[in-house]
């Protein structure tokens, strides 16, 4: 037995490996149009040999698919796992705005309990002064040996006593009023910094912890950086469109960004990327499916014949979505992905919604008309029409509009991509007033003989410039069209418009030229419409 003892002594079990459980700080987020990526740092000390690291602060709602892990020569990495239940307990670590609202209310709350003593010890000195008064009252002589010149001392003295403890206690009262009203102060000035601090509290948020099997090569302090991804986050731009003419057309666009997060914890001095990426979204392009189609005679049933590999034919296939990684979708996203850094460190907190940064401006050369439609409106409107020459991306967004320094309005601009024209309205001109009246307007038959019906319209279209400058007009209205050979339309124009079927929408025509201050402009349209006896016009 001592023979085998000997060797089971020399046998070297592996060490247990000790739990490190440590805070993150987050030192940079990456924020996209929908989600939000987050680096953190955790610095912690280990000794040579494995560890389970606990990382204890992590929101509750991090994406366990998508973390990534990055460590320094010495430091070896083993898996590594979410963890949202039995964490052992975990310590707050507060911000310096956190720390300064903390230790302001404890300044506070002892300032509260230094005016509360004082009050006390006023109150105190009432109600002993007041206790010597009743003892005093209750005293009786004792004794048939009193004299009554002793008696008359005692009665003085009674007098005396009670009258210096009455005094007392007045005078403790007197007090009262100031030490209560300092009370009041300081206790408003604790009011304050408990609601300065809760809103710096991130309430009872639920976190989830990061367990990290390590390997540590040498002894000392070191830091691994953990990357991962939530949800609840976003951006948008925002812009201020300035649009001047009267000293040389230029249309300066400042772009800026809301951004919004409801992770559960704040981010406090942290680099703040915005990404135009969309890795929520679809990652590939869609795939087509060979069609196959036939001819059966009427009412014949021929479902089966339809069906090709599964597909009925003219019917959309059912295509088995994937989840899509984060990794991934973020590098195949449709266009350019393009990237702002926010030169300074940001502060956004948990729940706040549209923090908004500037970010810069671009100018570009427009073209400026005033758009007329007199069929609907009574004014002319100013447009600008320009082509996006930044060579990134204008996301869509909300703009606020503004004519020579003036604001005219708000609106949403859909997505403008480099190279790409867009037109942008600035606001009603006064000035230039429409009109469009119908002095003439037939319908019925041209005689009983006749075989057809025709309606005729005619419309006076007036653009009167009331302005004191030259105004470039384009001026839009519409006439009927037809896919029917049966019905037959026809229009005349006085003048002839400048273009017909304006973006390949028929029937809409429009006239340009320009008009001087004092001077009205005069369209005349005529349209008519002709179809056979017995039908009719819908």
């Amino acid at each position: 037995m001592l023979r085998l003892a000997l060797p089971l002594c020399l046998i070297t079990l592996p060490a247990l490996a000790d739990t490190i459980s440590v805070p993150s700080r987050i030192i940079a987020v990456t924020v996209y149009p929908y989600g939000a990526e987050i680096t953190r740092e955790v610095a912690f000390t280990a000794t040579p040999g494995p560890h389970d690291l606990l990382i204890t602060d992590l929101p509750a709602q991090t994406e366990p698919n998508l973390i990534r892990l990055a460590a320094p020569q010495g430091l070896t990495l083993g898996a590594f796992a979410l963890r949202s239940d039995r964490l052992p307990p975990r310590e707050e670590v507060l911000t310096p705005a956190q720390a300064a609202a903390k230790a302001e209310v404890e300044g506070r709350e002892a300032a509260v309990a230094e005016a509360q003593a004082v009050i006390d010890a006023i109150e105190a000195r009432a109600a002993a002064a007041e206790a010597q008064v009743a003892f005093l009252a209750g005293v009786r002589p004792e004794g048939a040996a009193l004299t009554p010149e002793a008696l008359a001392a005692l009665a003085q003295t009674v007098g005396r006593e009670t009258l210096a403890a009455r005094q007392a206690a007045l005078a403790a009262r007197a007090e009262l009023p100031a030490a209560q009203k300092a009370l009041d102060a300081v206790q408003e000035g604790l009011d304050q910094a408990l609601a300065a601090q809760a809103a710096l509290d991130r309430g009872d948020t639920d976190y989830a912890a990061l367990s990290v099997a390590i390997t540590a090569a040498d002894a000392g302090e070191t830091t691994l950086t953990v990357t991962h991804f939530i949800a609840d986050a976003s951006w948008q731009p925002v812009y201020d469109m300035k649009l001047t003419r009267k000293e040389g057309a230029a249309l300066a666009i400042g772009r800026g960004v809301l951004v919004s997060q409801s992770s559960g914890e704040d981010w406090a001095g942290v680099a703040l990327t915005l990404s135009t990426a969309q890795p929520s979204q679809q990652a590939e392009p869609s795939q087509l499916f060979p069609e196959l189609r036939r001819i059966a005679a009427p009412g014949s049933d021929s479902d089966d014949s339809y069906r090709v590999e599964g597909v009925v034919a003219g019917a959309a296939p059912e295509v088995m979505a994937e989840p899509v990684m984060e990794e991934t979708a973020s590098a195949a996203v449709q266009g350019d992905v393009v990237v702002y850094r926010y030169p300074t460190p940001v502060d956004v907190a948990s729940g706040v919604e549209n923090l908004r940064l500037a970010l810069d401006e671009i100018t570009v050369a427009p073209e400026i008309e005033a758009r007329a439609i007199p069929r609907y409106d009574r004014t002319a409107f100013v447009l600008a029409r320009f082509t996006n020459t930044s060579g990134e991306i204008l996301l869509p967004g909300q703009a606020f509009l503004m004519r020579e320094g003036t604001l005219v309005g708000a609106t949403w601009i859909t997505g403008i991509a480099p190279g790409a024209e867009a037109e942008v309205a600035f606001g009603a001109i006064e000035g230039l007033q429409l009109t469009r009246d119908m002095p003439t307007r037939a319908e019925g038959d041209r005689g009983i003989l006749s075989s057809s019906t025709e309606r005729e319209e005619v419309a006076v279209l007036k653009v009167k410039n009331l302005t004191d400058e030259v105004w470039p007009i384009r001026l839009m209205d519409q006439v009927p069209y037809s896919e029917q050979e049966d019905l037959e339309v026809t229009y005349q124009a006085d003048p002839a418009p400048t273009e017909t079927d304006v973006k390949a929408q028929r029937g809409i025509l429009a006239w340009e030229f320009d008009i001087a201050p004092g001077e009205e402009q005069v369209v005349t349209l005529t349209h008519s419409l002709r179809w056979p006896q017995g039908m009719e016009l819908q």
